[in-house]
Order: structure tokens, then C-alpha cells, then sequence
């Protein structure tokens, strides 16, 4: 992979983020310890001054003046314990803190419920998220809990009598001392102040509109269980398979890439055959995967196919065996149109922070051109060149097909089933061994969405050569007809 582009996305606040920025508190403790047991005896043993040092006068001397280093003393003993005691303030105010969930139904009268909200990337669930998470986020961001306040995310509508019941969860961070009911009722308050200004849209009938605890074990099931996992995503990565297998016998991620870390990318998996890496994959569910035709070229016999995940190809963190290859019927090698495959695994994946799918986007979803996204993969690192142990991580941008069928660059070999991605002037590209790999991009609620599947491209990261990916909206039906996804 090469990135001579720095990855535009900053880092979210997730609950991942505030679990690691809560231990590196909690490893930060023992720092405030030493440093009061240090001040305490170096206070003591000036203080401890012999009284008969203390005692010697001048008669003939009326004033007596310290000398100054003690003076230096006192005022450095002064400022430190001052230091510590503002420390220890912070760090009881601040840092002993913990994670405390809330469920908020908030009941919608006049929206009728559709199987569209069965699917959170539906169009109406989007919208309709967008709608209850700004209004929640408003009310605590103009609350005296603005700044304990973390985040909403819808997880849930359901059908419910004379409209529909929105669950959010709602995610804060208060002391570990503080009373658990009161902090509930006081959430609670808040949240119907806010529900009876509203002056939206929205019919919300506030009586029946309700806060209950959620334990912390309950919310992570919640995040794993459903598409809302995707946006625990923390930051920016990429992968694409860009070599056809026309000019390469392998699959393709080059330039100013960088290390991901465990979690940052856990829909990506690595399809191995006879335990060797070939292709990468996406998981979008517990038993299926989407990947690239090609890279079942002669080799399609499931038996001899394995997928791992993890930031690692060894060892690796997860390994399942393969039960079923689908290859798109129309795809016909060495072609690169319908370059799309599904694998299903013989066993369920357990979702976890680290290992979990990627949200699939509507057939008629659609994503602005010269966005930014991201590409993961084990890929080689320059053409024909190495090939890394861990996941590697860039990003490009998304490319309108006109541009990208102009004679210079593909001169009209980019079919409505193609999307290009990548930089005009190079150096940034998927290239051997990323083939099948994800190409995704959050959306306005930072939900990751699969946009492409690695799939071809002119040798690495050249000018005017961007990587070509297959166009997952296209075979979103296709997909369903398949998995039942």
C-alpha cells in the first residue's frame, strides 16, 4: 500500500476510545501516589530542623532574615504540595469515573412502522436516526450534563400502537459514587425538558417516552449485535485488490500507508488457501463474507479455503474454515466485470469489538464522489514487492466515472458495475494481495459502510491509474438473493 496523503479522519469518540482513555487514567495513579509520599518526606525532614539550629541568635542582630535558599524551599514545598493537592482533586473528579448506559424509548406518533426499519441502513432508519439522535444531543449539549454527556445512537424501532417506539442508547460519563437511580431520574428529567421543547417534525407523545439503566455488558451485546457495532470504528484505513488478474497472477495495497491496530478495522478478514494469503475479504454477517470473483480463479474448491481475522495473518485472532463459494454467474475471467463472490464459513463468528461486519449499504444508497475512504489489507507494499504480517491501512478518494473512462486513464473500461477510488497523480493504491479487500466510508453518524470490493487497476499507485473496485449498491440484491442479508 502506498499513501503519500495523510488519512483526513479524525478520531471518534467511541465506546472503545473511552474504555482505553479510562485505563491509561487508571495507570496514571500511581504517579500522584509516588509524588505525595516524595513531598511529604522532603517536607518533613525540613521541617525536623534540630530546635537548637533554630534557637541560635545574635544578640546584637534585631532582625532576622532567612537565608535565601530556605526561601527557595518553602516556596518550592509550597507550590508542590499545592500541585499535588490540585492533582489529586482532578484525578478524584475526573478520573474516577465510569461508563453508565441508558435506553431511551421515545415514542413517535405520527410515523407508521415499515419493514424498511428492520435494516438500519435503510433509508428511513437513517433518516429517522439522524432526526432523534440530533434532538438528544441537543437537549444534553444544552443541559448542566453537557459535560458528562457522551453520545446517542439509535439501535431500534419497533412497531408500536398509534406509531412507533425509537430506542437510543445513550452513553455518559459519571462518577462510580454517584447514586445510580438518581443519575437515572435526573437523565431521565432532562431528556422529557428536551422532548416537550421540541418543535420539530416529530410528533413525540413525551408521557410515554421513557429512561431505563442498561448494564455495561447489556450495551456491548446491544453494539455487537446489531449494525450500530459499525460505528465503533475510531479511525481511517483502506485495502483493494488493484491488480487484474490479466496482468498479475496475484491480488493487490501500496503507499503512505500505515499500521492498523487491533479493532480499528473488524470487518476485514484474510482468505487463505492452503493456509497461505491470497485474498482479502469483508464480513457482513456472522457466516458470510463478500469478496472478489477472481480470486477463486481455478481455486474453488472450499475445502482447501480458510478465512482469519485480526490485525495479524500470524497468528492470527480468529480462523474459520470455508463451507460455500458463490461466484457471480456472469463473471467470466479474465474479464473484470461482475467481479464480486460471497463465502459462507462452516461456523458463526462471535461479534466483539474487534471482530465484527461492516454495515452493506441500500441499492439505492449513494456516495458523493471525492469523498474520502479508506482501504485495508496485507497486500504488497510496492508492485511486485513484500508483503507485510499486519493489516495495513490508507486512503483515497472516491472517483466519478466520467473521469475515470477518460482516454488517459481507463479510456472507457469502467462499466456502471465499477467505481474508481484512488488519487489522479498516484501514489496512493491497493496492489497485490488486497484483492477482495473492503473499501469503506463512514456516513454523517459515522456508521461504515462496504462503497467497493478491491478489484483491478494498471500495475500500483501509478498517475492517472486509480485503483477500480466493484460497486457494492449494483449487487446489493444480488447479495440478499444469496445470504438472505
Amino acid at each position: 500500500m502506498k499513501d503519500l496523503h495523510s488519512a483526513p479522519f479524525p478520531s471518534h469518540h467511541t465506546s472503545q476510545c473511552d474504555s482505553c482513555v479510562f485505563q491509561q487514567h487508571l495507570l496514571r495513579s500511581p504517579d500522584f501516589s509516588r509524588a505525595l509520599v516524595g513531598s511529604q518526606r522532603g517536607y518533613q525532614t525540613y521541617r525536623d530542623l534540630p530546635w537548637d539550629l533554630q534557637k541560635i541568635q545574635q544578640p546584637t542582630i534585631r532582625e532576622r532574615h532567612l537565608e535565601p535558599w530556605k526561601i527557595a524551599l518553602i516556596v518550592i514545598g509550597t507550590a508542590v504540595a499545592a500541585a499535588i493537592t490540585i492533582g489529586l482533586l482532578v484525578y478524584f473528579l475526573a478520573y474516577d469515573q465510569k461508563l453508565f448506559y441508558y435506553s431511551a424509548d421515545v415514542k413517535i406518533t405520527n410515523i407508521h412502522y415499515g419493514n424498511e426499519f428492520s435494516r438500519q441502513s435503510s433509508g428511513r432508519f437513517r433518516d429517522l436516526s439522524e432526526r432523534v439522535e440530533r434532538l438528544i444531543d441537543k437537549t444534553f449539549h444544552n443541559s448542566i450534563l453537557r459535560k458528562k454527556y457522551i453520545r446517542s445512537r439509535l439501535i431500534r424501532v419497533s412497531p408500536d400502537a398509534d406509531g412507533v417506539m425509537a430506542e437510543a442508547l445513550l452513553t455518559f460519563w459519571f462518577s462510580s459514587t454517584d447514586s445510580r437511580e438518581a443519575l437515572r431520574e435526573k437523565v431521565e428529567r432532562i431528556l422529557r425538558t428536551g422532548l416537550k421543547k421540541y418543535t420539530g417534525p416529530l410528533r413525540i407523545n413525551v408521557r410515554y417516552s421513557t429512561i431505563s439503566n442498561v448494564e455495561p455488558k447489556r450495551a456491548e451485546a446491544l453494539f455487537n449485535d446489531t449494525e450500530i457495532g459499525a460505528w465503533m470504528k475510531t479511525s481511517g484505513s483502506w485495502s483493494r485488490s488493484v491488480k487484474s488478474m490479466a496482468k498479475s497472477s496475484s491480488l493487490r495495497i501500496v503507499g503512505g500507508l500505515s499500521t492498523a491496530e487491533t479493532g480499528d478495522w473488524p470487518w476485514q478478514a484474510s482468505l487463505q488457501y492452503n493456509n497461505i494469503h491470497r485474498c482479502g475479504a469483508t464480513l457482513i454477517s456472522n457466516t458470510w463474507l463478500v469478496s472478489a470473483a477472481h480470486c477463486f480463479r481455478d481455486m474453488s474448491h472450499p475445502q482447501k479455503w480458510t478465512a482469519t481475522f485480526g490485525a495479524l495473518l500470524k497468528p492470527p485472532a480468529l480462523k474459520r474454515s470455508v463451507k460455500t463459494i458463490i461466484i457471480h454467474e456472469k463473471y467470466r475471467y479474465p474479464q473484470h466485470d461482475y467481479d464480486i463472490a460471497l463465502v459462507q464459513l462452516t461456523k458463526q463468528v462471535e461479534f466483539t469489538s474487534s471482530i465484527h461486519r461492516v454495515c452493506l449499504p441500500e441499492p439505492s444508497q449513494t456516495f458523493p464522489y471525492n469523498i474520502y475512504a479508506v482501504i485495508t489489507g496485507w497486500g504488497a507494499l510496492t508492485n511486485d514487492g513484500p508483503t507485510p504480517n499486519v493489516l495495513q491501512e490508507a486512503t483515497v478518494k472516491l472517483i466519478d466515472s466520467d473521469t475515470c473512462n477518460r482516454e488517459e486513464v481507463y479510456d472507457g473500461d469502467i462499466t456502471p458495475r465499477m467505481l474508481c477510488a484512488g488519487y489522479l497523480e498516484g501514489g496512493v493504491d491497493a496492489c497485490q494481495g488486497d484483492s477482495g479487500g473492503p473499501l469503506a466510508t463512514p456516513d454523517s453518524r459515522m456508521m461504515w459502510y462496504l462503497v467497493g470490493i478491491v478489484s483491478w487497476g494498471d500495475d500500483c499507485a501509478k498517475p492517472n491509474k486509480p485503483g477500480v473496485y466493484t460497486r457494492v449498491t449494483y449487487f446489493r440484491e444480488w447479495i440478499t438473493s444469496k445470504t438472505g442479508i
